[in-house]
């Protein structure tokens, strides 16, 4: 895509967003007083005006909600995403949302954080949100490229969260993790910022059944800052930083063979491999939020750098595997996103924007393999080594239009248009019409339908197919390997959504919403080779289809929620990055449609809380909950992900209290019945090794408000 300098790109796309900020006025700074509290959320609410999921499944978490998931803030976000309806859980803290395999984007306070290189972490966390919902379903125009879910995160702020507050949270595992929070205003301008460290022995799944992993330490750190100012009355400018460093054990699975010998190593202990791997990822955002009569703006500046080292242990590597890889991929995104709504009248409300997203990805790999002859046999037990080194740029560009039409009082159309284009590996683009009608048949009853065509550009961290020749005749890529390497494409599909939501009683509300995805290119991700980076792939034809039921009670001292799934996600046909598979696989599942790897049948999660002396200032909040999965996929001899895994269910506990003085207590009991649940076995299309879920865990934590 070029080599333009990235700092001049960053000096072009400032400049225009400068220019839009008005100077403060002296007569407004001396002449007149303005209630910043009430300012702040007028603009807070304009904001999601801007980008109403009208039509969509919207599963909200109130700030009450998130603290009341056992852990609380420090929940990570994957586990507070589970207690949504359609959410599978997978290995290395991977989630599923309605039978995709990744796809989500993840939205700070309205603009879009571009994808990262993490495997293992997380770069955004629960006590970044002061609210967070869960949008699934057929998305109105706004939402464009990863259109799996999108994580709507309203960040917590100084305003609502005055003061500070450290923590200290740990136990089992060696945990450990200090956290500190503060917030405040002074004058227009608000600030937040909050960090904190994590160390414990149970960083990744445990590939074995037993109690303890071997070898799998992690240190994290997570931080974020908040910074913002309002400038008149109808205008905010604010500035987001955040940053994440990860550094990770990979936990290792005693009693393998060797398959080679290496040297005179002749025998390895493969409880004493040491691979490790690091991520990090730092994120900016510079917004302007401007209310110029019936119009709202926001105009947002990002970027995101991420990282990715993977370090092997390389005589063990070699001798398993067959290739010894020190892997490092790097990413650096930067673009711009501007979204505006415009009240026509009582009617009509127009709404638009545009996003522009440069990318640069550098892969740089040092391997050892060990040559093999015509038959596949090693040659010599002394390493070839070789290099590899790309850099490629790329961008995303996407515009979109729409007007949601109150036709009657009590219904309501938001039809729109999108144009996407992909100019990286692939060089694609689409239009994609989008129409929502919503009905509020009774004051207490909401139908919705929905269709939503999309498209879904590739991550951009693909091998290219020259690497593969360098391998040839060696034990990465034997004589007889498939070496056909179509390059990745977008996925293009037709979604359909209906739903309806009802108040049964005051604080009751029930719901039932079923969705049917039909696919061309469907992208999945696999881990293929030693280091644990995921590689995309397109099977031609995809299906997802399923029903979700949600119920949600919460009044007076009781909050309860339960929902269950149905889900079924099926591809037919490998149709690029080929050389990942073997033949045999190949044929079946050109011929045949198979299950997803990370298909679940149905999932489930329910949770309750109750708050005793809620009318005092030391209440006490004990609650609960449960995730149920029915298992995912595995491979049998002749089936790639022919079987599923065992079903299981996990609960949890928690208490809370709080004492005068500002001073908070929590105790949580994690997998209360110690169950072994194996989430992966090995097998499957792209699953690289076995992996078993936390075992019981027992955490405790106080924090002191100041």
């Amino acid at each position: 895509m070029g080599s333009a300098n990235p700092i001049q790109i960053h000096r072009r796309w400032f400049l225009p967003l400068l220019l839009l900020v008005p100077p403060a006025s002296p007569a407004v700074a001396d002449d007149v007083t303005i209630d910043i509290d009430v300012t702040a959320h007028r603009l807070d609410a304009a904001r999601q005006q801007i980008q109403p999921a009208l039509g969509s499944s919207v599963y909200g978490f109130s700030p009450q909600a998130l603290d009341a998931i056992p852990q609380g803030a420090d929940t990570p976000l994957n586990q507070v995403l589970l207690q949504a309806p359609g959410v599978a859980r997978d290995s290395f803290g991977q989630v599923h949302l309605r039978g995709e395999h990744a796809d989500v984007q993840y939205r700070l306070n309205g603009v879009e954080l571009p994808e990262g290189l993490s495997v293992f972490g997380q770069a955004i966390e629960g006590r970044f949100a002061n609210s967070l919902a869960l949008i699934t379903g057929a998305l109105p125009a706004q939402y464009g490229f990863q259109t799996a879910g999108v994580v709507d995160i309203q960040t917590r702020n100084g305003t609502d969260n005055p003061g500070c507050e450290v923590g200290m949270y740990g136990g089992s595992w060696t945990w450990l993790q200090p956290s500190v929070a503060c917030g405040g205003r002074s004058g227009a301008v608000d600030y937040f910022f909050t960090g904190d460290f994590l160390h414990n022995d149970i960083g990744i799944e445990n590939p074995t059944a037993h109690f303890g992993a071997i070898h799998d330490t992690t240190n994290q750190v997570h931080g974020l800052a908040y910074v913002s100012a309002i400038i008149n009355p109808d205008t905010r400018i604010s500035l987001i930083l955040g940053a994440f460093d990860g550094q990770f054990q990979i936990p290792n699975n005693p009693g393998q063979v060797p398959i080679y010998n290496v040297g005179n190593n002749t025998a390895f202990d493969s409880s004493r491999l040491n691979e490790t791997q690091r991520e990090a990822t730092d994120f900016a955002i510079l917004s302007l939020q401007q209310h110029l009569g019936s119009v709202d703006l926001q105009t947002a500046l990002f970027s995101r750098y991420s990282s990715l080292r993977f370090s092997p242990d390389w005589i063990g590597d070699l001798m398993f595997n067959g290739i010894a890889q020190q892997a490092r991929r790097t990413d650096t995104a930067y673009g711009l996103q501007s979204d505006g709504s415009w009240k026509y009248d009582d009617q009509h409300t127009i709404r638009f924007g545009v996003l522009l997203q440069q990318e640069t990805t550098g892969a740089n790999t040092l391997s050892q393999v060990l040559p093999v002859d015509a038959s596949g046999n090693q040659t010599t037990n002394t390493p070839q080594t070789i290099f590899e080194n790309a850099t490629n740029w790329g961008g995303l560009y996407g515009v979109y239009v729409q007007d949601e039409w109150r036709i009657l009082p009590t219904v309501t159309i938001n039809g729109g248009l999108r144009f996407d284009t992909v100019q990286q590996f692939t060089a694609e683009s689409q239009v994609s019409p989008r129409l929502n009608v919503v009905w509020k048949a009774t004051p207490d009853t909401t139908v919705h339908v929905g269709y939503s065509r999309y498209f879904a550009p590739p991550p951009f961290e693909l091998v290219g197919g020259s690497s593969l020749l360098r391998f040839a005749n060696t034990t990465a890529l034997p004589p007889g390997s498939v070496t056909a390497d179509r390059t990745v494409r977008a996925e293009r599909s037709n979604y359909f959504d209906a739903g309806v939501s009802q108040v049964v009683v005051p604080g009751l509300i029930v719901g039932v919403d079923a969705y049917d995805k039909q696919s061309q290119n469907l992208i999945d991700e696999g881990q293929f080779g030693s280091p644990i980076i995921l590689t995309a792939f397109n099977y031609a034809h995809g299906l997802v289809q399923g029903v979700e039921f949600t119920a949600n009670y919460d009044r007076g001292p009781w909050s309860l929620y339960g929902n269950a799934a149905y889900s079924r996600a099926m591809g037919k046909g490998i149709d690029s990055a080929q050389f990942n598979f073997s033949a045999a696989e190949l044929a079946y599942i050109g011929n045949n449609w198979i299950h997803l790897d990370h298909d679940q049948t149905w999932t489930g999660s329910a949770g309750a809380a109750y708050i005793f002396n809620g009318d005092t200032d030391h209440p006490t909040r004990i609650s609960a909950n449960l995730i149920v999965q029915s298992g995912l996929r595995a491979s049998t001899a002749t089936i790639p992900n022919g079987i599923a895994l065992p079903a299981y269910g996990v609960v949890n506990l928690s208490v809370m209290q709080a004492l005068q003085g500002g001073t908070t207590l929590r105790l949580d009991l994690l997998n209360v019945g110690d169950t072994v649940y194996e989430i992966r076995d090995g097998t499957g299309v792209g699953v690289g090794a076995p992996q078993f879920g936390l075992r019981r865990t027992i955490l405790a934590g106080v924090t002191q408000r100041f």
